[in-house]
């Protein structure tokens, strides 16, 4: 096995601090994250080592530096790849079907992945957001599938998920039938992983 340098350890140090602190402030597009002081000072490392990591991430759009404001979580609307790729998957058909399938199949093991780690306050909360939101099926698809991708504690599949929904929505309404939602929740309440497939299924061919 290769050993890490010391200054690699630092980097991936800071990789995990902020994914952890992403994860538990439950922090979204606008955000603030921790100054690159208190984040040296979190990983005992040298303020130096944080912000090559921090240059890093903001290269990849992930986060943005605002002059004498701080760090902030981006929007990953904003990211350059969506402007490069929008007029190739608009102009293609099947790249659009490729499209919503891969966005539905992400929500399916997503949300098998979510399962054991759903608590009762997270159930709450996805019947609290089928009762505000439904008569507004756009913000109630969004909202409750962000809630099993933060399940999943895989940032990165959160990220792919959300760059391919704002491509869905262009041209895909992108919802389930009305009462997928709930039945979701009523699978997770029994904790009925084999069940989950299975409903995911009859919305693709429905």
């Amino acid at each position: 096995m290769v050993s890490m340098l010391p200054n690699q350890k630092a980097y991936h140090g800071v990789l995990e601090q902020i994914r952890i602190f992403i994860h538990e402030n439950q922090l979204k597009p606008g955000d603030k994250l921790p100054s690159e002081r208190e984040l040296a000072e979190s990983l005992g490392t040298g303020r130096s080592s944080v912000r090559e990591a921090l240059r890093a991430l903001e290269l990849l759009g992930i986060i943005e530096t605002r002059h004498g404001e701080g760090t902030f979580l981006s929007s990953y609307r904003s990211f350059q790849t969506v402007k490069i790729l929008a007029s190739f998957i608009l102009g293609n058909s099947s790249t659009k079907e490729s499209i919503i399938t891969t966005r539905k199949l992400i929500e399916k093991e997503a949300a098998k992945l979510a399962l054991q780690k759903v608590e009762d306050k997270d159930i709450t909360q996805f019947k609290k957001i089928i009762q505000d939101l439904i008569n507004n099926p756009k913000q109630m698809h969004i909202d409750f599938f962000t809630l099993i991708l933060n399940k999943t504690e895989n940032e990165l599949l959160l990220i792919i998920w959300q760059l391919i929904l704002e491509f869905s929505q262009i041209f895909d309404k992108g919802f389930y039938d009305s009462p997928f939602y709930q039945q979701l929740v009523d699978l997770y309440e029994k904790e009925d992983y084999s069940r989950i497939e299975d409903l995911f299924m009859k919305q693709f061919f429905s």
